[in-house]
């Protein structure tokens, strides 16, 4: 969990969730009109998914491989990704 690439395997989860969760949230902004109210409220909602995401992430580092952000254990023998 201490390892750069568990924090940027972590990083690229919470990004990819923070965009996946702000996209339905910018069409609803865009079919209700625009207001300020609805920007910060479609971003607030990303920001969470997207620290929900950090935190799954660490739980899943204590449960799963501590050296990636996945709860799946690394493959071994001829089904391991190649290094």
């Amino acid at each position: 969990m201490w390892s750069s690439a568990f924090w940027k395997d972590t990083a690229e989860r919470a990004t990819k969730t923070f965009v996946q969760a702000l996209i339905p949230s910018i069409s609803v902004i865009y079919l209700a009109g625009p207001d300020w109210a609805s920007i910060t409220n479609g971003l607030g909602i990303a920001g969470v998914a997207a620290g929900i995401s950090i935190l799954t992430s660490i739980g899943s580092a204590l449960r799963g491989d501590p050296e990636t952000a996945s709860l799946v254990a690394q493959a071994t023998g001829k089904h391991a990704r190649p290094e």
